[in-house]
């Protein structure tokens, strides 16, 4: 994993910070000791957002990643994955197989490269950026300094 964070990156004290947050606020987490190429999630997740199915679909594909360690960059662990949150395996792996909504992933990319978002997460609201994994404090500080309100259902 160093060849993506840069040398120095202390990779330990990384995962005993998400660890601690995601006991914080209980959610799963054992860690991920490879990283995988993300592509074919990243266009079958635009899929099942079309379906009406996207924060589903991505909330267990961290699961297969962060809990379950499996290997997100598989078309089979992909379609598992999306058959588990009520859609199709079969679909799934057509759209895969013929890279349907790679043209779309593109065009993300692309937005990307021209914001010049070089780390993940990148919040981005009037020009102002929060980058790379925050407490949940910093995300509530910078989205009510930009004027987002609460959603109502939103618990807590």
């Amino acid at each position: 994993m160093e060849e993506f964070m840069g040398p120095g990156a202390d990779l330990e004290r990384m995962r005993r910070q998400l660890a601690q947050e995601a006991e914080t606020y209980g959610v799963p987490f054992q860690g991920a000791d490879r990283l995988y190429n993300t592509r074919l999630a990243q266009e079958l997740a635009l899929w099942a957002a079309a379906e009406k199915r996207g924060d589903e679909f991505l909330q267990a594909v961290y699961r297969a990643y962060f809990v379950e360690g499996k290997d997100i960059s598989s078309p089979a662990v992909l379609a598992r994955t999306a058959a588990s949150v009520g859609l199709p395996a079969g679909r799934a792996a057509e759209i895969l197989e013929m890279r349907t909504f790679s043209q779309a992933v593109e065009a993300d990319w692309a937005l990307s490269e021209g914001e010049r978002v070089r780390l993940v997460p990148t919040l981005i609201l009037d020009g102002d950026r929060l980058t790379g994994a925050q407490s949940h404090g910093a995300l509530v500080e910078f989205l009510e300094k930009h004027g987002v309100a609460k959603r109502a259902n939103a618990g807590g």
